[in-house]
């Protein structure tokens, strides 16, 4: 009987893909990216207005009552003078509520605009309104140190949502204890501008200062009350965004002093 050698099979060889192949399919993982980016930066922005509608349910708790006890006073009271002081603290109460709404929709806008050079004090003026919550009622004394006219390049209604985050921090941190907050700028050479958002919280400790910007890592999840949790998103996309206009961010911290983001702008292109 004679052994019949086995026929090995060809090898199949794999030819090199198209370099137009490769491009393409490195464009459509850009674009992924891109996407992906957007859907990070929006989930972010609905964990804020979540925390903001917590703290506007209480600011409009606090505008309503007083209207209703004067109105009620004033309508079991045959008194001109007192209704008409009534409908006037009525209107200006309201004005109040219709204010803190536009803000919170202007907040909620997801319109991205490009950059261009945006009003610094400006800027953060919208965005103590948008809080929509006087710190002084949390007993936390605000120091704004930042010139009416220094500018930077950025988009501004990304720059309002990573501002909000820094104050939302702060604020955070310093609770339930009276504390200080100040946002300060100043320019950095003829091509950056920096702004601070300092706080004499409690400070982070090294172990979660390392992690500060990781998506996800947040100290706050079990917090007793929802205007003061996190889920960990803020700073991971602020770093994003403040990157993709050439800025930078950075924080630095001492336990039991406080703790200081860093903000480095581009002026121009």
């Amino acid at each position: 009987m004679t052994n019949t050698p086995t026929r090995v099979p060809p090898r199949a060889t794999t030819l090199p893909p198209d370099s137009s192949e490769v491009q393409a399919h490195l464009n459509q993982l850009e674009s992924v990216v891109v996407d992906l980016q957007a859907q990070l930066q929006t989930a972010q922005k609905l964990a804020s207005l979540g925390t903001m509608a917590a703290m506007l349910a209480h600011e409009y708790n606090n505008l309503a009552t007083p209207v209703l006890s004067y109105a009620q006073h004033a309508l079991e009271h045959d008194d001109h003078e007192l209704m008409r002081n009534a409908l006037d603290m009525t209107l200006r109460r309201i004005r109040g509520m219709a204010s803190l709404s536009q803000h919170v929709l202007s907040f909620a806008n997801d319109e991205r605009t490009a950059l261009e050079q945006v009003n610094l004090r400006e800027v953060i003026d919208m965005t103590l309104q948008t809080l929509g919550r006087d710190l002084q009622k949390d007993r936390i004394r605000l120091t704004v140190s930042v010139d009416d006219d220094l500018t930077a390049r950025c988009n501004p209604n990304q720059l309002e949502q990573v501002l909000f985050n820094l104050l939302l921090n702060a604020r955070q941190a310093i609770l339930p204890k009276p504390g200080s907050l100040t946002l300060e700028a100043e320019p950095a050479g003829d091509n950056a501008v920096i702004l601070r958002v300092r706080d004499n919280g409690p400070g982070i400790t090294p172990a979660n200062l390392e992690r500060i910007f990781t998506p996800f890592f947040s100290t706050k999840r079990n917090a007793d009350r929802p205007d003061r949790r996190g889920i960990g998103l803020g700073l991971a996309v602020c770093r994003q965004m403040v990157e993709s206009w050439g800025g930078e961010i950075n924080v630095e911290s001492t336990v039991g002093e406080g703790t200081t983001f860093t903000l480095t702008l581009p002026t121009i292109d």
